[in-house]
């Protein structure tokens, strides 16, 4: 039988100097439970254990304190560990939803840091002393950069278009396209939001083909607003027809109804640098917020995280009468953001205006990097893992791939790019469940039962630690 006597107790674990480090952290309630419940688990492994055995009677008193204060220690650190974590992604998804879309600049970091280690005049006016309103802020940025009368920041585009609706169109008829009635991730549908904001939806047109002459139809004394919504995320192709922005917005002004644009993508593309065209390229012509206010649109609604490359909001710019009625509406209080928001969305549009927005953007550099530059890395990175990997069967090479834009924009369109393929004898399942437990983890994606890394999604300053990934997996354990 194992000799539980060997099992310190409670009073004398706590006297332990790493015991009194951790309790200092913890507090002494944490310990004394944590405690317990290691010391509870040891006994139950001591119990399972032949005598004299690994780990059986033949373990000494200190050995058995060490495993009661290892287990105390994890679990204590379990229990205080976020839950929203640093990932390293490497899948190639460059706006990868599930990974928090687009990553900030150091410009939007260093202002949130800025802005959230004090207070902030978010709600103050500092030429009068009295009070402010936040929903200004970010507003003379936009308009600088995009040429508008007003504009309005929400929490993110879904809230945009709610409240746009809500505000513009209670109670009576929303024109749009039944080829642009669209769902996007997590089953937001356009007619549900439609019906949230008490707006009534007139569908006109068909799936394929809606003209002009559509919406002229439709439009009676109950008519309040016509709805263009960009088909962000699949791609209707072949026999088919959609009238153009400018005679949307010319009938608008014709009948005297203000005409809407849910464009989501948000890409304003980055005026003044070199390397424009290139990247109008890689991502298939998305549409551009200026073309829109251009063509005549009077709102257009958009995201702050997805091609823009800030964090996440709905943005909502346009003729100033139509944002005043927007920013008036009870939702708003409901919908708006907070000083973090304000500070790293002002942050981003601070570097469009300045010209540098292609070099300072995670995002943007990541969709203009050179294919040759991310093979490069790959090739470094696969002949330092090959010099290192002492596992059998086990194949490391550069291929040709594609990366995607991902956040729902440019739908079926890939950017060439080079990637870190390994195969195992067993599949990949095994190293990339390995990959995803390293710290910080680190994501990929499986293709034909072989593990893709693109660093193309990857900060160059990580790759070495998406090789560490790697090998600390073959180190840690052998391949089943």
């Amino acid at each position: 039988m194992p000799d539980f006597r060997l099992i310190p107790s409670i009073d004398a674990l706590r006297q332990r100097p790493r015991i009194k480090r951790l309790e200092h952290h913890f507090g002494g309630v944490a310990i004394v439970e944590a405690l317990r419940r290691a010391a509870a688990a040891v006994r139950g492994d001591l119990a399972k254990q032949a005598p004299g055995g690994p780990g059986g009677t033949g373990r000494g008193k200190e050995e058995i304190a060490e495993a009661i204060e290892a287990r105390t220690e994890a679990e204590l650190a379990a229990s205080v560990r976020s839950s929203l974590r640093r990932v390293i992604n490497a899948t190639g998804v460059l706006i990868h939803t599930n990974l928090g879309r687009s990553p900030l600049s150091s410009a939007a970091l260093e202002r949130v840091c800025e802005v959230a280690g004090g207070y902030s005049n978010l709600e103050y006016d500092l030429a009068t002393g009295s009070r402010g309103a936040r929903d200004v802020h970010a507003e003379a940025l936009l308009q600088r950069l995009l040429g508008v009368e007003s504009a309005v920041v929400v929490n993110n585009n879904a809230a945009a278009a709610l409240l746009v609706l809500a505000a513009l169109a209670a109670g009576r008829e929303v024109i749009v396209s039944r080829g642009e009635l669209v769902e996007i991730g997590g089953g937001f549908r356009v007619p549900d939001v439609m019906a949230q904001s008490g707006a009534v939806l007139r569908e006109v047109g068909t799936t394929n083909k809606t003209r002009v002459d559509d919406y002229r139809a439709a439009i009676t004394d109950r008519t309040a607003l016509i709805l263009r919504v960009h088909r962000s995320n699949f791609r209707i192709e072949g026999f088919t027809e959609q009238p153009s922005l400018a005679a949307l917005a010319s009938l608008g002004r014709e009948r005297g109804i203000p005409v809407i644009e849910d464009l989501g993508s948000g890409c304003i593309g980055i005026p003044g640098e070199e390397g424009d065209e290139a990247l109008d390229v890689r991502l298939g012509g998305e549409p551009r917020v200026q073309a829109s206010l251009a063509a005549g649109i009077d709102l257009v609604c958009f995201s702050g995280d997805k091609l823009l490359g800030g964090p996440q909001a709905g943005i909502i710019v346009g003729r100033r009468p139509l944002v005043e009625q927007v920013r008036r509406h009870p939702l708003m209080r409901a919908l708006r953001v907070d000083k973090l928001t304000y500070a790293a969305l002002e942050a981003t549009l601070g570097e469009y205006v300045a010209g540098r927005a292609g070099r300072t953007l995670p995002l943007l550099t990541m969709l203009r990097a050179d294919e040759e530059a991310i093979g490069a890395r790959a090739t470094r990175l696969a002949e330092n893992l090959l010099s290192r990997l002492r596992a059998t069967g086990v194949t490391v090479e550069v291929i040709d791939g594609h990366s995607a834009a991902g956040g729902g924009t440019t739908p079926g369109l890939g950017i060439a790019t080079r990637l870190l393929a390994i195969g195992l004898p067993q599949g990949p399942d095994w190293l990339d469940e390995r990959l995803r437990q390293h710290e910080p983890p680190v994501v990929a994606r499986i293709e034909r039962d072989r593990l893709l890394l693109d660093l193309r999604s990857v900060g160059p300053e990580d790759d070495v630690v998406v090789e560490a990934a790697v090998r600390a997996a073959f180190e840690a354990q052998s391949p089943p």
